[in-house]
């Protein structure tokens, strides 16, 4: 009896074992699942949306994407427009320690710019783990790249505005169990640009009630252009709501872990290409349903630099980072804010300029390097009606002491805001004695950032870049840079302008499917 009674506990005990150990393995396939992983990337936009304190725009679906989810108050790029950003975001680092940092850089055979051999874009790396990989939209690297071997899907391609993706999603994979990792574009505040944006408009915003930031004037075609760029946020989200419906009719919402974030601030003077708040401070919320112990539903107001959702998407994909990626992982319990975030701006287009930003929690520092070069040296937006009209009104004595500003022919070498107290930055710290200490504080940071970085952009950009600048700009690039390639090529100065309206040509990829 003893001995039955022994063999009935050891049966028992073995099958106790084996149901404890299917139950672990149904836990651990289930948590070890690699998530899908969504970036939806906005162009030009900044933190304006109803979650984020603007009461005249209507964006419910982010406003309640932002209180399921993680919303970033302090997201700051690490540049001012979209071609250096986004290869800083591909490569896991700041742009300016590749020299891929100058706008619309590798766009001819003769100036294509290789990346280190070690240097894998982040796209390749989830590849190469088991993802689908695909970005619909724009991808206005500044490297040469085979795009097959990033992403998935036919692609376009242009002389000057480089590759973008056909539109295409999730549903494009062969194996629906394959995790996938995807971009979205969306125009954002580029919608302006589109002559049917009106008919989109289904919330007009009242101009009488748009409060412009105080170094803009209060002309009515300043606070019409502000109105538009209110609704097109208001046309984004509803874009954001039909991507969400589509993840969620294709089962696929609870396994994706979706960011949404704009690649620089809006696109007016002084915002975009400018490393003011304006150009760099972005929305950004992450949102990981079901998942609140990971993605917590929570308002994070320290600040972070972009960079770290490059590596938080590695981090959540169970993949290790690589030593070159700087960002650090936004959801891991040890996470600490960095103490100070660097952005870089250099030449945007045909105009060439060089300016750094050190950002703390309080205060902001910028760099200078072309004092003399005013901020409203030519560009591309001197075709606007806003810079024409703001221009004009400078012109005419119009603007106060704080809207000439931007407008003076030149700029102070340093410059130091308080963040607390000038969320505009209009009053420049860095002469005032008071706060000597803060600014040799953050001086000292960027100069040893620039030298342990190795920042390219000390050096000068190679004439092949230039070249294509000066060909299709012609008599706009009036920088000293462009002097000696007139005399070097006299015949090039506007000769390639219609390269700037050519059409976009379509590769296809026959093998996407296999991917």
């Amino acid at each position: 009896m003893k001995n039955l009674n022994l063999l009935l506990i050891a049966i028992f005990i073995i099958f106790t074992c084996r149901v404890d150990a299917a139950t672990t393995d149904t836990k651990s396939s289930t948590t070890k699942k690699p998530p899908n992983i969504l970036w939806i990337y906005v162009e030009d936009i900044s933190p304006h949306l109803g979650t984020y304190g603007e009461k005249l725009v209507k964006t419910p679906t982010l406003d309640q994407l932002a209180q399921k989810g993680s919303k970033f108050t302090n997201a700051i790029a690490p540049a001012p427009v979209c071609s250096a950003m986004r290869s800083a975001m591909m490569t896991g680092q700041m742009h300016t320690n590749l020299g891929i940092q100058n706008h619309h850089s590798s766009r001819t055979p003769e100036s294509m710019i290789q990346l280190p051999e070690h240097v894998k874009t982040l796209p390749e790396i989830m590849k190469k783990k088991g993802y689908f990989t695909f970005n619909s939209g724009k991808d206005d690297y500044n490297f040469e790249y085979d795009r097959f071997d990033l992403y998935s899907g036919d692609y376009k391609v242009h002389p000057l505005y480089g590759k973008s993706g056909v539109p295409i999603d999730w549903n494009a994979r062969k194996n629906k169990d394959q995790p996938f990792f995807g971009q979205i574009q969306l125009k954002g505040g580029k919608h302006i640009f589109n002559r049917n944006m009106k008919d989109k408009v289904l919330y007009p915003i009242d101009r009488e009630k748009v409060e412009l930031p105080p170094y803009y004037p209060s002309d009515p075609v300043v606070v019409n252009e502000w109105a538009r760029y209110l609704e097109s946020l208001q046309i984004t989200d509803r874009e954001v709501a039909s991507i969400l419906k589509r993840l969620k009719d294709d089962g696929e919402l609870e396994n994706t872990v979706v960011f949404f974030f704009a690649d620089h601030g809006m696109r007016f003077l002084r915002h975009k290409q400018f490393l003011y708040e304006g150009g760099l401070k972005v929305p950004f919320i992450a949102y990981w349903q079901g998942h609140e112990n990971i993605v917590q539903k929570t308002v994070r107001d320290e600040q972070i630099s972009l960079l770290d959702i490059s590596a938080t998407t590695l981090a959540l994909a169970g993949i290790e980072k690589p030593d070159y990626f700087e960002g650090n992982n936004l959801f891991a319990q040890d996470y600490q804010a960095p103490k100070y975030v660097i952005s870089a701006r250099d030449r945007c287009d045909f105009t060439i300029d060089r300016i750094r930003s050190v950002r703390s929690e309080k205060y902001k520092y910028i760099k200078n390097f072309y004092p003399e070069r005013s901020g409203m040296q030519p560009s591309y937006r001197d075709y606007w009606q806003l810079t024409k009209v703001t221009k004009e009104l400078y012109k005419q004595g119009k603007l106060n002491e704080v809207q000439a500003q931007h407008f003076q022919p030149q700029r102070p070498v340093e410059e130091l805001y308080n963040l607390e107290k000038d969320p505009h930055e209009i009053v420049n710290l860095a002469t005032d004695p008071a706060y000597h200490s803060v600014l040799l504080e953050h001086r000292k940071v960027l100069e040893d950032w620039i030298k342990t970085s190795g920042d390219q952009g000390q050096f000068p950009e190679d004439e092949a870049a230039l070249k294509l600048m000066l060909g299709i700009w012609g008599d706009l690039a009036i920088n000293p840079e462009y002097d000696e390639l007139r005399k070097k090529y006299p015949n090039l100065s506007g000769s390639q302008f219609p390269l700037k309206n050519a059409k976009f040509k379509r590769v296809n990829d026959k093998n996407h499917s296999d991917n």
